[in-house]
């Protein structure tokens, strides 16, 4: 029997695995799965059809799960709304955010059990992914930062590399927690922070909100589930976090102080380079009684949709405020959920899809090429969008390049132009590429059925099991005739 996430509690990881556990897409793996490559392919070989408990993993008392929400149905599930409604519902959360509530500190589960004398690489069973990663990551871990001007929190996930028993490096984008720690930086002073570990999916997918830089994204959080989300503060700081999760790491970003971090397999499957990064000092970890361990899989589609679907609401409202007739975006996976971006748009005139592809372009920088369609092409569907490039698109007419762009740190050829012995690229170069907008839309006038798609009447309304023979006798016979 299906269990009821509608009522009225909070929605918790634990929760969601037990819905997972009784609509059969949780996979229970045998105890002591090596944390070393194992874990990883395991996970990968079920993806997107079942999330993984891992009891015991490489010997570790705490287990691990993976694959929590590697499928847009199972978000919208999460969500309570349908599949069609999951932008329009993420886009309300961003609009109308709800005050979290605090609980008082030592109350809540997430600090059951505290741990002051730490040594990370035994305290949690953290796996290596990637053949060519440096060693254990932390890729689920839910990042919280408060800006040293304004004391508004920001979430975030980054990829966290253990270097020792009480450090870590992690990757900054130049996003919120960069601009929060190059501000600490400035005055000398580290910058206090909180890695959770194992939350809800409404967490974790308001941690991708793009916002402004002082909304926190908790907020979110609570607007996604109706409720204000109960958070706790940190027994070493003023980050405040959901009181409900599993593990808390607290420590501090040390100003002045870069290690190596790297390389790593990213989300457009390939490796990023070993740089110097940003470094965490760890203080202090809490966690619930008998706490489970989450990892996303690298490039795998948890990694994949977690990112897509904020970034698709907020490119949607973008471009709704300038074009209302735009009516859908999707970020393919073709495009690993953040680089190709497919828009739907009922034309009204010509030269108007030009226009959106500007607007999608601006919408952010991770997007480098934008296709835009009519509204008879499912922008879901990777075949119908290639068919209306195929048919309704004229590279010299319809092609719109620009040059020396911002793009995606992260996109390997961007890098090209510097060459094959080029170990290190400035970060303000890194990411410089070129974007490509493709009108594939119809022309409004044209001469008749030119342009009109091949329908066959009542084929959307078949089912073919009412048209299945009941007696297959006759057939048979036929067949095994030879006259």
């Amino acid at each position: 029997m299906a269990s009821d996430l509608n009522d009225g509690r909070p929605l918790t990881l634990r929760r969601w695995l037990r819905h997972l556990h009784d609509t059969d897409r949780l996979f229970v793996a045998r105890a002591g799965v090596g944390l070393k490559f194992e874990l990883a392919a395991v996970a990968k070989c079920l993806d997107g059809t079942k999330a993984v408990f891992f009891p015991g993993p490489g010997g570790h008392e705490i287990p691990v799960v993976s694959g929590l929400v590697s499928n847009r149905g199972w978000i919208a599930e999460a969500l309570g709304v349908p599949a069609s409604a999951v932008l329009q519902r993420f886009r309300e959360a961003t609009e109308h955010p709800v005050a979290w509530s605090e609980v008082d500190a030592g109350a809540a589960p997430c600090q059951q059990v505290v741990k002051k004398d730490v040594d990370i690489r035994a305290d949690l069973p953290i796996p290596t992914h990637s053949e060519h990663d440096s060693g254990p990551y932390i890729t689920a871990g839910v990042v919280i930062a408060r800006n040293p001007v304004t004391g508004i929190q920001n979430v975030s996930i980054n990829r966290i590399q253990i270097n020792s028993r009480n450090r870590m490096a992690a990757l900054l984008l130049p996003r919120h927690l960069h601009a929060f720690f190059a501000e600490a930086e400035s005055r000398g002073e580290a910058l206090p922070v909180a890695v959770v570990v194992g939350v809800d999916p409404l967490v974790l997918l308001a941690s991708q909100a793009i916002t402004p830089i002082d909304r926190d994204e908790l907020e979110i959080a609570g607007a996604l589930g109706g409720a204000p989300l109960s958070v706790v503060k940190c027994l070493t700081n003023d980050v405040r976090v959901p009181a409900q999760a599993e593990i808390v790491i607290e420590g501090r970003f040390l100003p002045g102080v870069r290690e190596s971090e790297g390389p790593f397999g990213e989300f457009p499957k390939y490796y990023s380079a070993q740089e110097k990064r940003e470094v965490i000092q760890i203080d202090l970890i809490t966690h619930r009684r008998n706490p489970i361990y989450h990892t996303i899989i690298p490039s795998e589609m948890e990694h994949l949709l977690l990112g897509a679907i904020p970034r698709e609401a907020t490119l949607l409202s973008h471009l709704q405020k300038s074009f209302p007739n735009v009516l859908d975006v999707h970020l393919s996976v073709g495009g690993v959920c953040r680089y190709h971006l497919y828009v739907k748009l009922r034309k009204h005139h010509e030269g108007e899809p030009k226009n959106v592809i500007l607007g999608a372009l601006s919408g952010h920088y991770d997007i480098k090429h934008v296709v835009v369609v009519d509204e008879d092409v499912d922008v879901h569907d990777p075949r119908q969008v290639e068919w209306a490039v195929a048919t309704r698109f004229q590279a010299d007419r319809d092609l719109v390049v620009i040059s020396g762009a911002q793009g995606s740190a992260l996109d390997p050829s961007t890098t090209k132009v510097f060459g094959a012995a080029e170990t290190h690229i400035p970060r303000q170069l890194q990411g410089l590429g070129a974007k490509m907008g493709l009108d594939a839309t119809r022309p409004l006038e044209y001469g008749e059925y030119v342009f009109t798609k091949v329908i066959i009447p009542g084929s959307d309304r078949i089912d073919v099991d009412d048209f299945a023979a009941s007696d297959m006798s006759d057939v048979i016979h036929l067949l095994e005739s030879d006259s």
